[in-house]
């Protein structure tokens, strides 16, 4: 979705954003119905791009080896996890995490320089999220909007029949909703984290922070701006989900003080606004990279299988991981073949193997979780 909301707003100020993924699904037809190219493939762009904004690492450094001469620019979505991580080549010259939790891992985990790293908050496309009407003294509709609903969503449903509250739920494992903006003006409260509760809170409803890792709070004027730094995320839900605990929370809602907080995000969290900020760093990145002594080859060389030993480690070490990739290389175009895909993962392992070894996982210690580390 951001990859989306990004290229709508480039091409609406007069730019030719070009969307490259490996998989092409509904998104993809919807972004290419707006005449932004999408591919699949960059051997079919012909022309270099003047800059690379990656989303994920393993499109991000497919980018840069395809096109050796081009600056980039990274965003980093999440502080967890295999996709999230961050590449670290020479020619990335702004790392943008969404929030400050992402920040700290670009920091202290990934060993990104701080004057590489600059924050650009989350946002919300405000034509497509419109105001609901006022919302009434006492709440009476609910709403999980979530796409990981199953292990939370039992003490969400208890805690608001004891409310005297209705509950719907919508994300991608229970009910797919492709224009939640069509809905989410019927709830007074919405259950959400993150993208989810920005788009909720946009359109005026109350929003509980909540998600399968954990229970937040009501969203408040007070708490707002600290909430949001967060993104509304991980490291806001500190509670363990109970019923209780959530009917705590909903006996917190105040119409009044929810209408204030959509205002202030309408006003400070707009599409728009990201997208400024985004083509700042675009322009900031190329004027340093027309003055900075550009890497030679072996460093870039050397810069590639570092990332490359790292994959390898994380293939071995991780299954989760392993799925995700062989799913990833299978789409692929020059590597489809389901044998070429397997000799990649079998050769991945057996380099990964003998580093293992040396780095004494065989000896009984426990090591900390290797998903979330960044390679070196």
């Amino acid at each position: 979705m951001h990859a989306r909301d990004l290229a709508f707003g480039l091409l609406e100020r007069g730019h030719t954003p070009i969307v490259y993924s490996t998989r092409l699904g509904d998104v993809a037809r919807e972004i290419r119905e707006r005449t932004v190219v999408v591919t699949d493939n960059l051997n079919t762009v012909s022309v270099a791009p003047d800059i690379i904004h990656g989303n994920h690492h393993l499109e991000s450094v497919t980018a840069l080896l395809q096109f050796p001469r081009v600056p980039a620019i990274h965003t980093i979505h999440g502080n967890l996890g295999f996709l999230s991580a961050a590449p670290k080549f020479s020619r990335i010259l702004r790392y943008l995490p969404v929030d400050y939790t992402c920040c700290d891992r670009l920091i202290y985990e990934c060993g990104i320089p701080e004057d590489r790293i600059r924050v650009i908050l989350n946002s919300v496309d405000l034509r497509r999220f419109t105001p609901r009407s006022a919302l009434p003294a006492r709440p009476k509709r609910a709403l999980v909007f979530s796409n990981n609903t199953g292990s939370h969503l039992k003490a969400v449903r208890e805690g608001c029949n004891r409310a005297g509250l209705s509950l719907d739920v919508i994300g991608a494992d229970t009910n797919v909703c492709r224009e939640p903006e069509k809905i989410l003006g019927k709830y007074e409260i919405v259950f959400a984290k993150a993208r989810c509760a920005l788009e909720a809170m946009a359109v005026g409803a109350a929003v509980i922070l909540c998600d399968f890792q954990g229970l937040g709070q009501m969203v408040t004027t007070d708490e707002l701006e600290r909430l949001r730094a967060m993104n509304f995320g991980h490291r806001t839900l500190k509670n363990e989900i109970n019923a209780d605990l959530v009917a705590c929370e909903i006996a917190r809602y105040d119409p009044l003080d929810a209408a204030e907080v959509s205002r202030i995000i309408r006003a400070t969290a707009g599409l728009d606004k990201m997208v400024d900020e985004t083509i700042r760093e675009y322009h900031e990145a190329l004027a340093e990279y027309k003055t900075i002594v550009r890497p030679d080859l072996e460093i870039e060389e050397s810069e590639a299988a570092s990332y490359i030993r790292w994959l390898s480690t994380e293939i071995y070490n991780n299954m989760s991981v392993r799925a995700r990739l062989k799913t990833i290389l299978s789409r692929i175009p020059v590597l489809s073949s389901p044998q070429v895909t397997d000799l990649i993962l079998n050769l991945a392992s057996k380099v990964a193997s003998p580093r293992k070894r040396r780095n004494g996982a065989y000896k009984g210690k426990k090591n900390l979780s290797r998903d979330d580390r960044p390679y070196k």
